[in-house]
């Protein structure tokens, strides 16, 4: 099924793979639900609906596509998700924004059918991806900095410095060191045992308690939030989230077809500079999405740090299997997991070196022509100021076709863009935002 010999691997080597990529990304199973669970998800249905999303997602990846990638919501989408839809477009609550997710992705489902999925990623300018990539690292670091109290509001400059003497600044700070250390050292699974280790050290201070002990039957409070599509859709007219859903589904689209492509690159995967059965693949994200918005978490997406387990020899769908295995047995610490939730110092570190790593993109943009890198620092600045990813993206796509036109260069601007930015200009202008 997996063609285990075909592609140079075995079993042990599969199996290795998945752990590798599961102790790499299993801090989202902690993360994610601190994120959406500030914008008033309960915290038990996140935990749960996180791991059913990707479950779902990397167990189609593995079964349909036979690729070592492994899917499961993403960062930066779910920071978009809490602090910038949620509370915003008219008082939009977390179940609308779900509707919104979920209509991105039955969107990206029927894109991912279709040949315009191609055309689409064809016609955003390459200096707006790196630097919506970029903007959103830098967007989910501040979050992180903010969450631990290293930065604070300031009266006078929006923002200062926090004391560095209060317990979970100095937990925040120390938990930060070790991790770097460890990322810096090429440690599997730095993100994950830098928690580990920042846990203990807060059980030791007093900084960390299990009163409801580690383990627990896993449970939805909330059920369903989304039982009727219709209904999905509704709130999409009623709060007005047209822009919510196209960030969403931009985003995606870009995240997840970049870390594809990039994975399958470093396992040799690619033929002739094309990606194989790709649409399947792009169809485990899109799904993952879908299904994790009727359970309740924010858009999934392809995980970069599927390349440790590509690193480590995998090469097949195997290695989506086991991370899939390893998930489910997480569900069933969901106290475990709340507890070190709690503690904003556990977890911050990872949304800064995450954040770190997204910037990266940065050095990709042109910044030699004028005309090109003014719209990608728009975008880099505009996300953590006005704490919009929807926002960074939309004067992105207003100011690029603009300046092109400007330089007598419009007619190398897909026509898309300038829709795009036509749609964006509206929004920003009429509708709330």
């Amino acid at each position: 099924m997996f063609h285990l010999k075909q592609n140079n691997t075995n079993v042990k080597t599969e199996v290795i793979a998945g752990f590798t990529t599961f102790l790499t990304m299993v801090y989202i199973v902690v993360v994610n639900p601190v994120i959406l669970s500030s914008a008033g998800v309960p915290f038990e249905q996140v935990f749960l609906a996180t791991i059913i999303s990707a479950v779902v997602g990397t167990l189609w990846m593995a079964l349909l596509a036979n690729y070592p990638i492994a899917i499961a919501p993403g960062m930066g989408l779910n920071a978009y998700f809490a602090y910038s839809v949620v509370g915003t477009h008219g008082g939009t609550d977390y179940t609308a924004a779900l509707s919104a997710v979920f209509v991105a992705g039955i969107i990206f489902i029927i894109l991912s059918l279709t040949p315009f999925r191609e055309k689409l990623i064809k016609a955003i300018p390459e200096n707006l991806k790196h630097g919506i990539t970029a903007g959103i690292g830098l967007f989910i670091a501040f979050i992180g900095l903010r969450q631990t109290g290293i930065i604070v509001d300031h009266p006078e400059n929006l923002v200062g410095l926090g004391n560095l003497q209060s317990p979970s600044v100095v937990l925040a700070l120390v938990g930060l060191a070790i991790t770097i250390i460890l990322y810096t050292m090429n440690v599997r699974g730095a993100l994950f045992l830098g928690m580990i280790a920042t846990g203990i050290i807060a059980i030791f201070t007093g900084q960390l308690e299990f009163a409801k002990g580690f383990v627990s039957m896993p449970h939805l409070p909330e059920g369903l939030i989304i039982s009727n599509p219709l209904d999905a859709i509704g709130d999409i007219f009623h709060h007005s989230l047209y822009a919510v859903v196209f960030s969403f589904l931009l985003v995606t689209i870009f995240d997840t077809t970049g870390t594809m492509v990039g994975v399958a690159e470093q396992a040799g995967l690619m033929k002739n500079n094309h990606l194989p059965r790709a649409r399947q693949a792009l169809l485990a994200d899109s799904l993952g999405t879908t299904v994790g918005a009727v359970f309740g978490t924010s858009p999934t997406t392809a995980y970069i740090e599927s390349t440790a387990g590509v690193a480590a020899g995998g090469r097949t769908g195997l290695t989506g299997v086991v991370v899939s295995v390893l998930f489910i047995a997480a569900a069933f610490f969901a106290p475990l997991v709340s507890a070190v939730s709690g503690l904003s110092a556990i977890t911050a570190p990872a949304l800064i070196i995450v954040g770190s790593l997204m910037m990266g993109a940065i050095s990709e943009v042109k910044w030699s022509e004028f005309d090109e890198a003014f719209p990608a620092f728009l975008v880099i600045l505009s996300m953590p100021l006005t704490s919009s990813i929807a926002t960074g993206i939309a004067l992105g796509f207003i100011s690029y076709p603009l300046l092109k036109l400007v330089k007598g260069k419009g007619k190398l601007v897909h026509p898309l863009v300038y829709i795009f930015a036509l749609l964006f200009l509206y929004q920003l202008v009429f509708l709330p935002h």
